[in-house]
C-alpha cells in the first residue's frame, strides 16, 4: 500500500504521515528533507550568477542515505528549499530517489508537495493536508521557539504566504491536490484528531477498493 500525503508547509503533513506509517507499519519518507539537504549545500551559492547550475549539480550528487536532518528545520533552509525545488532539473534529479522508495515491495508512506500528482500518481490513498496560513505560522513559530530561536511572527507569516505562492505557481510540479485526493483541513484539529480523521480516510478508501 502506498499512501501519499501532500500539502503546504506547516499543515501537519509530516507528523501525520509519520504517524500513519507507524499505524500501518509502513516505511516513511519525508521528501522535504531531500530538498532541504540540497538547499543546505546550496546556501553558499544561492545568490551567485550560476546558482541554478550549482543546485542541479548538488541534486545530482546527493547521497540520500547520508542526509543528516540536524539543522534542516530552520526557516532559512525552508525558504531556500522552496527556491531550489522550483528548478525543474533539480526535481528531475531527485525524482528517482523518491520513486525507488515508494515502489518498494512492502509499500510506503511519503509526504511532500507533489507525491500524489507526480511521484506516486498510482498511490492507493492520497491525502492533501492543509490549514490556514495563520494557523500554520503559529505552529511553525512554536516549533522554532522550542529550539531557542527568536521568531518575528509577521515576517514568518509573510514568508509562508510567499512560499505558498511560489510552490503553487512554479512551472514544474506545482503544489496542488491530485484530482482523487482527500482534503483534510487541520486548522481546528490537534494531531490526535487529524490522525483519527486520516486513518478513517485510509481505511475507508481501502475498504471501497476491496469491495467491502
Amino acid at each position: 500500500m502506498i499512501i501519499a500525503v501532500d500539502g503546504p508547509a506547516g499543515a501537519g503533513k509530516g507528523t501525520l504521515a509519520s504517524d500513519l506509517a507507524r499505524h500501518y507499519a509502513l516505511p516513511y519518507l519525508d521528501t522535504g528533507l531531500i530538498y532541504r539537504a540540497v538547499a543546505r549545500a546550496w546556501a553558499p551559492f544561492a545568490r551567485n550568477a550560476d546558482a541554478p547550475d550549482k543546485a542541479i549539480a548538488l541534486a545530482g550528487a546527493l547521497d540520500v542515505s547520508a542526509i543528516d536532518p540536524e539543522g534542516l528545520g530552520s526557516a532559512e533552509i525552508g525558504q531556500l528549499a522552496s527556491e531550489v525545488s522550483a528548478i525543474a532539473e533539480v526535481r528531475a534529479a531527485l525524482f528517482r530517489h523518491q520513486r525507488d522508495f515508494a515502489t518498494r515491495a512492502e509499500g510506503a508512506v511519503l509526504d511532500g508537495r507533489d507525491i500524489g500528482t507526480v511521484i506516486c500518481p498510482e498511490a492507493d490513498v492520497k491525502l492533501f493536508v492543509t490549514a490556514s496560513p495563520e494557523v500554520r505560522m503559529e505552529r511553525r513559530a512554536r516549533q522554532l521557539e522550542l529550539k531557542g530561536e527568536t521568531v518575528d511572527r509577521a515576517a514568518l507569516l509573510k514568508n509562508i504566504k510567499e512560499r505558498d505562492n511560489r510552490d503553487m505557481n512554479r512551472a514544474t510540479a506545482p503544489l496542488r491536490p491530485a484530482a482523487d485526493a482527500h482534503l483534510l483541513d487541520t486548522s481546528e484539529m490537534d494531531i490526535e484528531a487529524a490522525l483519527r480523521a486520516a486513518i478513517a480516510i485510509v481505511d475507508g478508501s481501502i475498504a471501497r477498493k476491496s469491495g467491502l
